[in-house]
């Protein structure tokens, strides 16, 4: 490997670490030459090759730096959780907020739901239609525990995709993700356990250590780039942590993707502390970088990650279709899929493997992106619009969530309640918490309706809060 290779290949991986953060000046090339004992053309050469990857930009007259993602967005601020575990709360509020679905209301921001009316859909609907007519009886039997082999089989080129080598016998089917995250939880830790967790974390997630009488631990977390490694170290050294539960790959709330450097830089701090790795990747499959990004689970040498996805956001919730790929936890998933649901419904499954295989899914997907990314650009625009100065938003790398900070004199909670009189749904952000922190954001959902809905619905809360 060359000299400037070498460098730039050292500024990449601290930039992707998060030494250096979006809009940081980059040391001179004057003081890198000096620093490594290269020529200032080695140097000028590695700044070069990150240019061309848009990793640095340079400035005239000012040297060179970290680009901003998103120069019409400014992101919310890296948390700053209790340092302590805590036992999750809440979770009425996180009914009520469920219970609203199908409401009168004509904005309903507060779900992550895909586009299912997609006409791309239509070879799965369609499929699924033939086999309740012409195969009904597999829908009525037991089927396999692990999962129907041939939707596993397709599972496997899936996973090959996030750099994964997985046998189709080294998948399990769970009745959507949420299952397949209880499943894990329940897999490594026992009551009383602590999980580390992401600050702001999906809900579900929350729910789901609550239900296993686990405490949570949360570890602040930068919108950009992730949860921090070195916050997460010293809550290692402090408390005896159980596993560490991460959707690294279009996160929500934040929707980052978290750079491939600190993906492995997690797996390794796991493995040398002897920690399992809880990795759901529900959102990977419709991040907007093109090929998708790798999963924490594609660095792994001992089986200690368990990655957690379905097709609820990639194609419909209602199909209850998830899976686990659990390392060296197989059969203790198994086990506990198995006394917890027994088998998980065939056709689904059989309709599923059949539009991959076809490549129907992959189509979907293409689809998808464009639209979401779309969604995401125009949902900004209306933001920035409509809400008060001041507010700040993160900038999804992928699907169809984003994560709003509102100045700290708003309490979104009460913004849910008067909102939801005037006909519009959010998820205010307490509930991304174990604690109810977040009160002053929301998570939005730029999927819902069509793009004239959703621009009324962030007028009327923006006329709420003028109105506060």
């Amino acid at each position: 490997m060359t000299l400037y290779a070498q460098l730039a290949d050292r500024l990449r991986e601290h930039i992707q670490l998060g030494v250096f953060h979006a809009g940081d000046k980059l040391p001179s090339v004057r003081q890198l030459a000096n620093e490594h004992g290269v020529s200032i053309s080695t140097v000028q050469e590695a700044y070069r090759q990150l240019e061309m990857e848009q990793l640095v930009e340079a400035r005239p007259k000012s040297g060179y730096f970290v680009p901003q993602k998103n120069p019409l967005v400014t992101m919310p601020r890296v948390s700053r959780p209790p340092q302590r575990p805590l036992d999750v709360s809440l979770w009425e509020d996180v009914l009520s907020m469920l219970l609203n679905q199908g409401n009168d209301a004509f904005c309903q921001f507060q779900h992550a739901m895909p586009d299912m009316e997609a006409s791309t859909l239509k070879p799965l609907l369609k499929s699924l239609y033939e086999l309740n007519k012409n195969r009904p009886f597999d829908g009525m039997v037991y089927g396999d525990v692990q999962g129907d082999y041939s939707l596993r089989e397709q599972l496997t080129r899936l996973a090959a995709a996030s750099g994964c080598q997985v046998h189709p016998d080294e998948i399990v089917i769970t009745s959507g993700c949420q299952e397949a995250l209880s499943v894990c939880l329940r897999t490594v830790a026992q009551a009383g356990d602590i999980i580390a967790v992401e600050s702001p974390g999906f809900y579900g997630a929350m729910q789901a250590i609550k239900a296993a009488n686990l405490k949570a631990l949360e570890i602040p977390t930068d919108p950009a780039n992730g949860m921090s490694i070195e916050a997460l170290k010293l809550a290692i050294d402090q408390w005896p942590i159980k596993a560490i539960l991460v959707t690294p790959t279009v996160n929500n709330p934040l929707g980052y993707v978290m750079p491939d450097a600190k993906k492995k830089a997690l797996y390794q701090l796991a493995r040398e502390y002897d920690i399992a790795i809880i990795e759901d990747d529900i959102y990977g499959d419709i991040a907007f970088e093109y090929p998708r990004p790798k999963s924490i689970k594609s660095y792994d040498e001992d089986g200690r990650v368990l990655l957690c996805s379905s097709f609820s956001k990639t194609l419909a919730p209602g199909f209850r279709v998830g899976w686990i790929a659990p390392g060296k936890y197989r059969s203790k998933v198994t086990h506990i899929k198995y006394v917890t649901s027994s088998m998980c419904p065939t056709l689904p499954q059989l309709a599923i493997a059949s539009f991959i295989r076809q490549g129907g899914y992959d189509k979907h997907l293409r689809n998808m992106r464009q639209k979401y990314r779309k969604a995401r650009d125009t949902m900004l625009k209306g933001i920035k619009q409509y809400f008060p100065q001041g507010t700040l938003v993160s900038y999804p790398e992928g699907g169809f969530v984003l994560w709003v900070e509102l100045p700290s004199q708003y309490d979104a909670v009460k913004l849910a309640e008067q909102a939801k009189t005037k006909g519009v749904i959010v998820a205010p952000g307490q509930l991304f918490s174990a604690t109810g922190k977040y009160r002053n954001c929301l998570r939005l959902n730029y999927n819902d309706k069509d793009n004239d809905t959703r621009m009324r619905g962030l007028k009327i809360l923006g006329e709420i809060m003028r109105a506060i």
